[in-house]
């Protein structure tokens, strides 16, 4: 079978890997119209379950995956510095233009043919291949060539953010939530490499343009947004340069699909779906999707319309779920200054004894308690004794109790997997003190 690739990000390299592993004999090639090593943003988050897929498809892309990543451990919530509490679980991050490198380089060891530099407006050029993969991401030129024969909506949402990266260097995921003049302000910040962190900085319309956002220069946003922080990056600067491309101001699309393919074009990762960043699970969902339409052709071997067909149906299954809890989170986002305003003016001066406090300010403070608590339950509505556990951990001994825990989970699960030992620097963090908090 002869399949061109249309794009060359996570899903289009490892849909073209996963491929060639299934059967070598097809004839693959990724179409990328940037140059090698071009990419947009800083890093991208993953968990266990996307490190089980890498493993379970392919080892040798998998360990190099693994080795190129950072591992975090709890979220740390800070809200105008007046406190913090505290989100067990860890997961691992690294950064985006690392994992294209270590996808591209694959797919050329598998023997995938890979064009850099190449606008792809047209697909007649390619009317000899079997299969178009579109996997140009959310504004796939493959699929609005195609009018509207997918059926795409795009739902733009309210909030500005901008992806920006730091030299801040941190080991958990942390928010911070700034109280500004103009509104609130807060960012999204995880490790990316050695050395660099990702911050997303997000909010409201109102604040943003009451911060004069929309008609700052590059430069000038940049200073003050570190003004304002200052605390939580510690003094450390921002970067909006990656690779060549400034980061710009810009705002959320939902990109939905009523099919997934037509005739033989198929589309594939953000190109036939979106979900908001708060959720992280963009990156995890176009491999899933790389994986599972490669398997799907593998298994209905010379019928190209069931596959398709079958790809769409239990794509758009496994998806749905996911879409949907993304679009509360962007929503929950899109309003969280009247729950920030609420929490924090309730929990200030209460006058009251929460017990949870470390002796340094971390998880002492009832508004952040409080705000954290339903940051985390924004999917949904939580059992009572949530609220219980969510105290419990704000307590530094429970929190070195559940890393211990985590450690012994991860060394089991590299186990079963095939990992080399776990690195030192991991181990290390999983026990003894607590990691560095990040603001």
């Amino acid at each position: 079978m002869r399949i061109v690739c249309v794009g060359g990000g996570p899903a289009g390299f490892y849909f073209a890997i996963s491929t060639k592993l299934r059967n070598p004999a097809h004839d693959v090639t990724v179409i990328e119209r940037d140059p090698p090593g071009a990419t947009y943003g800083w890093g991208v988050v993953y968990w266990d379950n996307l490190l089980d897929v890498f493993f379970r498809n392919d080892l040798p892309s998998a360990r190099d995956i693994r080795a190129q990543s950072t591992l975090w451990q709890e979220q740390r919530i800070s809200v105008a510095g007046a406190g913090a509490a505290h989100l067990a679980g860890y997961g691992f991050s690294m950064q985006r233009a690392a994992l294209l490198e270590i996808l591209a380089r694959r797919a050329i060891e598998l023997g995938v043919s890979v064009e850099y530099r190449h606008e792809v407006d047209d697909l007649h050029p390619y009317a000899d291949a079997d299969l178009i993969v579109a996997a140009d991401g959310a504004n796939s030129r493959v699929r609005q060539a195609a009018g509207d024969a997918f059926g795409t909506s795009a739902t733009t949402g309210s909030n500005p953010y901008i992806w920006l990266g730091t030299d801040r260097i941190l080991d958990s995921f942390a928010f911070a939530f700034e109280r500004t003049p103009a509104g609130w302000i807060w960012c999204h910040a995880y490790p990316s490499s050695a050395g660099l962190s990702t911050c997303i900085v997000e909010s409201t319309r109102r604040t943003w343009e009451g911060l004069g956002f929309d008609e700052r220069g590059d430069v000038d946003t940049l200073r003050e947004l570190e003004k304002i922080f200052a605390e939580p990056l510690d003094g450390h600067a921002l970067i909006s340069q990656c690779r060549g491309t400034t980061a710009r101001w810009q705002r959320f699309t939902e990109i939905t699909n009523e099919r997934w393919y037509h005739d033989n074009v198929v589309l594939l990762g953000d190109a036939a779906h979106t979900t908001h960043f708060t959720l992280g699970s963009g990156t995890a969902l176009a491999i899933v999707d790389a994986v599972m339409l490669a398997q799907i052709l593998h298994d209905n071997g010379d019928d190209l319309t069931a596959a398709l067909r079958s790809f769409d149906v239990r794509g758009r299954r496994a998806l749905h779920p996911v879409q949907a809890a993304a679009r509360t989170s962007m929503a929950w986002f899109e309003q969280a200054d009247c729950y920030l305003d609420h929490d924090v003016d309730q929990g200030v001066g209460d006058g009251v004894d929460h017990g949870v406090g470390d002796g340094a300010g971390d998880g002492g403070d009832p508004g952040a308690l409080s705000f954290a608590y339903a940051m985390a339950g924004r999917h949904g509505p939580q059992p009572p004794w949530r609220y219980q556990v969510h105290r419990a951990i704000q307590v530094p001994a429970v929190r070195r109790a559940l890393r211990g825990l985590h450690a012994g989970g991860r060394r089991w699960l590299a186990r079963r997997r095939g990992e080399s030992t776990p690195r030192r620097a991991d181990a290390v963090r999983t026990s003894g003190a607590a990691p560095r908090s990040p603001g």
